[in-house]
């Protein structure tokens, strides 16, 4: 645990949602960058022993009495804002819980900072922003967004309130729109703790470890090289270092921006099928299952923006850096 407490040299950052998977990466890097983190988590998908960069103060972001209370305490100079519920198809059959917290919960969380003068947040945003591409790919920012499920609707409508705040208030923003985000730390500190993953990487090595029957792969006769879907794949260690990249950005005085985080390239269900197969030794069943409605051929990030901004490269995003960091994880005796 850090013994620091917030200084000049080291200024505190709060962290909504850093007791979860992306939130505990970024806390790792941003206190090896010399921010002090406030991890502010109600811990229903967070983890309380992942909780090792900074300290950790509980609370739910639409409690308004206790969001006020940390920011008093600790009297951050910027936000970082991950907590968030993220599953597309339970957003679907729930969107009243989405947004409620999502959007909600983000509202609060604004409205906290216009009070107490923090005027610099980082956005963890989507490409579920974009909906179902029928434009460019890799898709660039200036793409039309148009979200086909809620979980989309509540990241663009945060997206909005920002862009909004900005105007209104001068509250600074970077909304980073992640593509597919996985992996572990590349020392094994910290990576994906749920026993009921949704991303494809975490799922296929559950099939590996016998602790998932087999993998449905939705979708065989995409227009693609082997027929199933494309993804751009990007590392947790990346995209962390994507966060402190553009909190410095904001930290500089310079404006608001929206930011694509990716690869450009992709990978198909099928590469990382194999992928795992190669890393871990071991068979991987597979389901052929049909095509899910809304999900495109190819979905792949232009991140040229992101490059230029905060002269940023996703350098550990390669798939069997991804897949092998994972694994690692896993076959450490992380609870998954």
């Amino acid at each position: 645990m850090n013994k620091l407490e917030p200084t000049s040299n080291h200024p505190a950052i709060l962290v909504t949602g850093g007791a979860g998977y992306i939130g505990t990466q970024a806390c790792k890097a941003l206190k090896e960058a010399n921010f002090f983190p406030i991890v502010y988590d109600n811990l229903s998908n967070g983890h309380r022993e992942a909780v090792k960069w900074g300290v950790f103060e509980e609370g739910d972001i639409f409690d308004r009495k206790r969001v006020c209370e940390v920011v008093d305490k600790y009297h951050p100079v910027a936000v970082m804002h991950f907590a968030a519920f993220k599953s597309v198809g339970e957003s679907v059959k729930e969107p009243a819980k989405y947004y409620l917290n999502n959007v909600g919960g983000s509202s609060v969380l604004l409205d906290v900072m216009r009070e107490k003068k923090i005027d610099k947040i980082i956005f963890s945003s989507s490409a579920a922003t974009y909906g179902q591409p029928t434009h460019s790919n890799p898709l660039k920012e200036s793409d039309p967004c148009n979200p086909i499920n809620p979980y989309g609707h509540s990241k663009r409508m945060v997206e909005i309130m920002l862009q909004d705040s900005d105007k209104a208030y001068g509250l600074k923003h970077v909304a980073l729109r992640y593509f597919n985000v996985a992996g572990a730390d590349l020392k094994g500190e910290c990576g994906e703790r749920g026993s009921k993953p949704i991303n494809l990487v975490p799922i296929v090595l559950q099939v590996a470890r016998g602790t998932r029957p087999s993998l449905d792969v939705f979708g065989q006769d995409y227009p693609t090289l082997d027929g199933t879907a494309v993804r751009d794949y990007l590392h947790v260690v990346d995209l962390a270092d994507a966060h402190v990249k553009a909190l410095n950005y904001l930290l500089k005085g310079n404006p608001s921006i929206i930011l694509n985080l990716g690869t450009s390239k992709g990978a198909s269900v099928q590469e990382v099928v194999n992928t795992a197969r190669k890393i871990t030794g071991l068979p991987i069943s597979v389901n052929q299952a049909q095509r899910r409605d809304g999900d495109p051929a190819f979905l792949t990030a232009d991140y040229t923006l992101a490059k230029q901004t905060l002269e940023w490269e996703p350098t550990h995003s390669a798939l069997h850096k991804i897949v092998e960091s994972e694994w690692n994880w896993f076959q450490a005796g992380q609870k998954n």
